[in-house]
């Protein structure tokens, strides 16, 4: 596609350039949960310790948590397009790298590989915004938004199918395939916009981020596994919580912030955020606690005894649900704004989870609960990153959606650690030696899930208005008073 200037294509090529964008965010959210339906199998396959093994989760988390922020920024300075194809480039380097090892160590890294193309995503969601036509905008940004969500959800019964029929290097060299499609699309559909804001990358900033990002994220992943009160885990948490302190008075004072905080703690964006927080957890309680209840032997009483692959797909439609309601949430950002959207999207959810406390003995009763919950996400995801876009200026677009990325992200880890303690500290005999979670804590985990997104439901409901803030002022206008 030819070059041209910020602004809209040609009609004729708006879909495409959606279409390409959507498909890569698709492909990169599926890395979430392309190992979990092997995670059991994986110390016998890599020759390493069930400890060690874990990593090869906890790593994607930690590869997008960093990347998104950081590639956010680099799109900001360069453009967007070549930040996207280094990222669908960065995918295919670490799926190779997976699909041709077998040992940890490259595992691993091809896994924090995988991690990082996650930064596609925010990169996608702010070039749709900025190149779709002003009638398919909310659309676009919907769809891609939803994206986060629909991979994982999709993802889980794909890999399963693929883990029980196939070698397990399988799900990497289709993921190989697909990143190279990815990057061949992204090279030649997506067009070359000329949209940089020319500046210099903050590297102390994104290494402080980095830094203090892993270490929290680490020390709240594992804590269940080496327990809260253990020095490690304190440790990372404490430590990791100074650095970022420290981080923030830097980049308070950098003329070129890698994350401008000013920005960032303006009402409409810091509510934002602070609700995709609430709303990353509300929508990762599903992923963590239906998969085990439904995998649960019979024998429990209350366990519904499906094999792994079985309950992906049981949780299969929720993705679907997911991608048909962001659609809806367009229509409805178009008829009621962003803040209802996305309050409304978070109530859903909560919905869906009282739903599940009182529907759980059989399979087809979980699959309706994550329907409504699912669709709860596919309201709410799409409709932060447009608020986030109409709040701050065009220059920190793609940084902007990434930390709104990230807190959804932060939301999912938190969620993870909170549902393992709730899950560890009420069990039941199975069989001498063998405790379980009981039924009561599946059940506490999902009012949890509830609250988590009914709070987030009220504080999006603290952004304000645009017509009603000085704070809602429009991107450009917003750029020019903080030049």
């Amino acid at each position: 596609m030819t070059e041209h200037s910020a602004g809209h294509p040609p009609a004729r090529h708006a879909g495409l350039i959606i279409a390409v964008l959507a498909f890569g965010s698709l492909c990169a959210a599926l890395m979430q949960s392309l190992v979990i339906p092997i995670q059991g199998e994986l110390p016998t396959l890599l020759g390493t310790s069930a400890a060690n093994a874990s990593w090869v989760v906890t790593a994607t988390l930690l590869g997008a948590a960093v990347a998104m922020p950081v590639t956010g920024r680099l799109a900001d300075i360069v453009g967007k397009k070549p930040v996207l194809v280094v990222s669908a480039a960065i995918l295919l380097a670490g799926s190779l790298v997976c699909a041709v090892s077998s040992s940890f160590p490259l595992v691993l890294t091809g896994r924090v590989l995988q991690g990082m193309a996650m930064g596609f995503i925010p990169v996608a969601i702010s070039l749709a915004k900025e190149v779709a036509p002003p009638h398919l905008t909310n659309t676009a940004v919907a769809g891609i938004s939803a994206t986060l969500g629909v991979g994982g959800a999709l993802g889980l019964p794909l890999a399963a199918w693929i883990a029980q029929d196939f070698d397990w290097h399988t799900l990497f060299w289709l993921s190989a395939v697909l990143a190279a499609l990815i990057l061949v699309g992204t090279a030649t559909l997506l067009p070359h916009v000329r949209d940089e804001h020319p500046a210099r990358l903050d590297v102390v900033g994104a290494v402080g981020l980095a830094v203090g990002l892993v270490a929290v994220l680490v020390g709240v992943s594992k804590g269940n596994e080496w327990g809260w009160s253990s020095f490690a885990t304190l440790g990372l948490l404490v430590g990791g919580v100074l650095v970022l302190l420290a981080w923030g008075a830097f980049e308070l004072r950098h003329d070129e912030p890698l994350v401008d905080l000013r920005t960032t703690a303006r009402r409409p964006v810091l509510m934002t955020n602070l609700a995709a927080l609430l709303i990353g957890f509300g929508m990762m309680a599903q992923s963590i606690v239906v998969p085990q209840l439904l995998e649960m032997p019979s024998e429990t009483g209350f366990g519904l005894g499906q094999t792994i692959l079985q309950a992906g797909l049981w949780m299969a439609p929720a993705g679907i649900v997911m991608m048909l309601f962001a659609p809806v949430s367009s229509r409805l950002l178009t008829t009621i704004g962003g803040r209802r959207t996305l309050s409304l999207g978070a109530v859903v959810i909560g919905v869906g989870y009282i739903v599940a406390v009182f529907l759980t003995s059989a399979p087809w009763q979980l699959m309706l609960a994550t329907c409504v919950a699912s669709a709860g996400v596919g309201i709410g995801y799409a409709a932060m990153p447009s608020l986030i876009l109409e709040n701050v200026p065009a220059s920190e677009a793609a940084s902007s959606v990434g930390v709104n990325a990230l807190m959804r992200s932060m939301g999912t880890t938190v969620a993870g650690a909170v549902m393992a303690v709730v899950l560890t500290s009420r069990t039941v005999p199975l069989a001498p030696g063998i405790e379980i979670p009981a039924e009561g804590a599946f059940r506490m985990c999902f009012v949890i899930g509830a609250g988590a997104a009914f709070a987030g439901a009220l504080v999006a409901l603290l952004v304000p208005r645009r017509a009603a803030a000085r704070d809602d002022r429009p991107a450009d206008e917003l750029e020019a008073t903080t030049v």
